[in-house]
Protein backbone atom coordinates (compact mmCIF):
# COMPACT_ATOMS: atom_id res chain seq x y z
CA UNK A 1 0.00 0.00 0.00
CA UNK A 2 1.37 3.39 -0.98
CA UNK A 3 0.28 6.50 0.86
CA UNK A 4 0.53 10.05 -0.34
CA UNK A 5 2.40 12.49 1.91
CA UNK A 6 -0.88 13.92 3.23
CA UNK A 7 -2.35 10.46 3.90
CA UNK A 8 0.79 9.48 5.77
CA UNK A 9 0.78 12.68 7.86
CA UNK A 10 -2.91 12.17 8.64
CA UNK A 11 -2.31 8.57 9.73
CA UNK A 12 0.66 9.58 11.88
CA UNK A 13 -1.36 12.33 13.57
CA UNK A 14 -4.24 9.96 14.37
CA UNK A 15 -1.85 7.22 15.52
CA UNK A 16 -0.13 9.49 18.04
CA UNK A 17 -3.03 8.90 20.43
CA UNK A 18 -5.14 5.97 19.18
CA UNK A 19 -8.74 6.21 20.31
CA UNK A 20 -8.58 9.94 20.97
CA UNK A 21 -10.69 12.19 18.75
CA UNK A 22 -8.65 14.75 16.83
CA UNK A 23 -10.75 17.71 15.83
CA UNK A 24 -11.02 18.72 12.20
CA UNK A 25 -9.39 22.13 12.69
CA UNK A 26 -6.34 20.59 14.39
CA UNK A 27 -5.97 18.04 11.58
CA UNK A 28 -6.18 20.73 8.92
CA UNK A 29 -3.67 22.93 10.77
CA UNK A 30 -1.18 20.11 11.38
CA UNK A 31 -1.42 18.21 8.09
CA UNK A 32 -2.09 21.08 5.70
CA UNK A 33 -1.08 24.47 7.14
CA UNK A 34 -1.74 26.57 10.25
CA UNK A 35 -4.15 28.93 8.50
CA UNK A 36 -5.82 26.49 6.11
CA UNK A 37 -8.94 28.06 4.63
CA UNK A 38 -9.71 25.53 1.91
CA UNK A 39 -12.70 23.24 1.69
CA UNK A 40 -13.41 20.85 4.53
CA UNK A 41 -14.08 18.33 1.80
CA UNK A 42 -10.31 18.10 1.31
CA UNK A 43 -10.03 16.35 4.66
CA UNK A 44 -13.05 14.13 3.97
CA UNK A 45 -11.55 13.07 0.63
CA UNK A 46 -8.20 12.15 2.21
CA UNK A 47 -9.87 10.24 5.05
CA UNK A 48 -11.99 8.26 2.56
CA UNK A 49 -8.93 7.41 0.47
CA UNK A 50 -6.93 6.40 3.53
CA UNK A 51 -9.78 4.19 4.76
CA UNK A 52 -9.80 2.35 1.42
CA UNK A 53 -6.06 1.85 1.54
CA UNK A 54 -6.21 0.52 5.11
CA UNK A 55 -8.65 -2.13 3.87
CA UNK A 56 -11.40 -1.49 6.42
CA UNK A 57 -13.17 1.86 6.81
CA UNK A 58 -13.68 1.17 10.53
CA UNK A 59 -10.00 1.98 11.21
CA UNK A 60 -10.86 5.68 11.08
CA UNK A 61 -14.04 6.72 12.85
CA UNK A 62 -15.84 9.97 12.21
CA UNK A 63 -17.14 11.82 15.24
CA UNK A 64 -19.71 13.97 13.50
CA UNK A 65 -19.18 17.67 14.07
CA UNK A 66 -15.94 17.03 15.96
CA UNK A 67 -13.28 15.11 14.08
CA UNK A 68 -11.77 11.68 13.55
CA UNK A 69 -10.13 8.98 15.59
CA UNK A 70 -8.07 5.89 14.88
CA UNK A 71 -9.57 2.71 16.31
CA UNK A 72 -9.07 -1.01 15.94
CA UNK A 73 -12.08 -2.55 14.23
CA UNK A 74 -13.62 -5.48 16.09
CA UNK A 75 -12.76 -8.92 14.77
CA UNK A 76 -15.62 -10.31 12.73
CA UNK A 77 -17.20 -13.42 14.19
CA UNK A 78 -16.81 -16.38 11.89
Amino acid sequence: MRLTAKEYQLLVLLAQDPGAVVDRRRILERVWEPNFFGSGKTLDFHVATLRRKLGDPRWIENRRGVGFRLSVPPADAA
